[in-house]
């Protein structure tokens, strides 16, 4: 990596730590920086540009929707600013854009508009951190972020929702491992990616057996 790339990285973590100083606990800087380590752990087995992976990483919830009432234009909005003022090429630009417009899991029935190598790498890493231990933390600290409720064995997961029902969903968080967390594990595109998912995976699995036992009084 030349020097000009190493100062643009470094400006950019600044960048990233500035704006997101008061995010929820799930989607803070802590979070950019596992999916920043996990893509350049992945990036090294793949043939990939490694500087779009180290940006579309750091600047992939730069705005994540959710907490801009669903607008999914204002993070490739910020992103691109940014980019721009750093004087980065127009083609690296477009590509971290449409890295951004493309990770989210938006629901099971949403099809992916764009793809690339760089795109994979970043994907693979972020779904990382939603799932295993981290994964677990994160979905609890965000029902709580939105007052859930842990569990209800009266509302069933609904594996059928729509792009606009998972956005709006006011479910219980053990729903959320079904409409997405167990579902990532299959959802992988890197060869390391699917080694990491399939460990993770497995612990949820332990994680929501001990959980039920718990709350039926089996333990």
């Amino acid at each position: 990596m030349s020097h000009k790339e190493r100062i643009l990285i470094q400006n950019t973590i600044q960048f990233v730590k500035q704006t997101l100083k008061n995010a929820e606990g799930g989607h803070d800087w802590f979070h950019i920086e596992r999916v920043y380590k996990n893509s350049c752990l992945i990036a090294q087995g793949e043939t990939c540009d490694f500087l779009v992976v180290q940006l579309g990483a750091l600047l992939h919830d730069i705005a994540d929707s959710k907490f801009y009432n669903g607008d999914e234009t204002v993070g490739p909005a910020y992103a691109k600013a940014f980019l721009e003022k750093e004087n980065v090429s127009t083609e690296i630009i477009d590509h971290v854009v449409k890295i951004i417009k493309n990770i989210s899991f938006k629901g099971g029935n949403v099809s992916q508009t764009f793809r690339s190598k760089e795109l994979d790498v970043v994907q693979d890493a972020d779904r990382l951190d939603a799932i295993g231990a981290i994964g677990i933390a994160r979905a609890f600290n965000y029902g709580g972020y939105k007052n859930r409720k842990l569990f209800d064995p009266e509302v069933k997961p609904n594996l059928q929702l729509t792009k606009e029902e998972y956005t709006n969903s006011k479910a219980p968080t053990i729903n959320h491992f079904y409409e997405k967390l167990l579902l990532l594990k299959d959802k992988m595109n890197t060869k390391t990616g699917k080694k990491i998912a399939q460990e993770r995976h497995v612990f949820m699995e332990q994680f929501l057996k001990q959980f039920y036992a718990e709350w039926n009084g089996d333990l």
